[in-house]
């Protein structure tokens, strides 16, 4: 990702998740807000874009298909959309377990186009959120909601960070973070775009700004999504296509080696969901195509 461009990522996924609210039943995540991002025509020229790939992932199927309609839902339920429903319904069921379990702070790193702070005004009224990301994905978001009229919630802090280049524990001090107050981080769609080096140092940080018993959330690719022999097609075209964006995958870990690796940081793995443990949970007994992704593992883990 450019530092001066909005994440097209961020607004593929938000795509998604607005694409699952309006069209799929029965819903895995219903973000009934995500639509709201794109104005004018945005939305339908994104999902022009989107069917228009079929022809790169499936070929044959794109040759026969004549509706766009179809197309652009053979991709989101193929390509795009199972990693973003079935993650952001993992984190959010987990956020409300730790509010109940007494978090008062809610850190959303690389936010993206997240809706939580406009969609959950029960939940908000018990937290504090705040949002890092990218400025120009910040910026962006920011403009966007002023164009909606949305009023933003005085407990809603949008804080700018370059996770490559910036060190987390300085940029929340400058926050009105509290790290003696019990928090719960989430981290999707993030991890896999950095090295593993990259994502051990802002995990190792959460230990040091979050009191025992917080918590994260975060997905993550195993290592054999880069090995040519062993990734699944549609993971390999994933990465094609990330390359081709300016925005490429980096980052895998050894899932059975995960715990051990997070103990070092003085973390517990709490949860470790392979690709057949989210299927079973989020996709078990569809009629479409959804399905959990391969290679896509979620983790919840603990501060020690």
């Amino acid at each position: 990702m450019q530092k001066k461009q909005t994440s097209l990522t961020a607004l593929i996924s938000a795509y998604a998740r607005a694409y699952h609210s309006l069209y799929d039943s029965p819903k895995i995540f219903d973000d009934y807000l995500a639509e709201e991002w794109f104005i004018g025509g945005e939305f339908k020229q994104m999902g022009g874009n989107v069917a228009d790939s079929l022809g790169f992932y499936n070929p044959e199927l794109a040759a026969s298909v004549a509706d766009k309609k179809d197309a652009l839902a053979w991709v989101m339920q193929n390509m795009n959309g199972p990693i973003t429903i079935s993650r952001a319904r993992y984190t959010e069921d987990n956020l409300v377990t730790a509010i109940k379990q007494g978090a008062q702070q809610y850190v959303i790193l690389g936010a993206g186009m997240d809706t939580f702070a406009f969609r959950q005004p029960e939940l908000l009224e018990k937290i504090q959120v705040f949002e890092l990301d990218h400025l120009a994905t910040q910026a962006f978001k920011q403009n966007r909601i002023k164009e909606l009229g949305w009023k933003k919630p005085a407990n809603l802090h949008f804080i700018p960070i370059d996770f490559t280049e910036d060190n987390l524990t300085d940029i929340l001090e400058k926050s009105p973070y509290d790290s003696q107050v019990l928090s719960f981080f989430s981290w999707l769609g993030v991890t896999l775009y950095l090295t593993p080096e990259v994502v051990f140092n802002v995990l190792r940080t959460i230990t040091d700004i979050a009191p025992p018993g917080s918590s994260i959330v975060f997905d993550y690719l195993d290592n054999d999504a880069f090995v040519p022999d062993k990734a699944a097609k549609r993971m390999s075209q994933m990465r094609q296509i990330l390359e081709t964006v300016g925005e490429p995958l980096k980052g895998s870990f050894n899932p059975t080696k995960l715990g051990n690796e997070l103990e070092s940081l003085e973390l517990l793995l709490y949860e470790n969901l392979s690709p057949e443990d989210i299927e079973r949970r989020y996709f078990k007994g569809r009629s479409d195509d959804y399905h959990a992704f391969e290679h896509v593992h979620f983790a919840w883990a603990k501060v020690k």
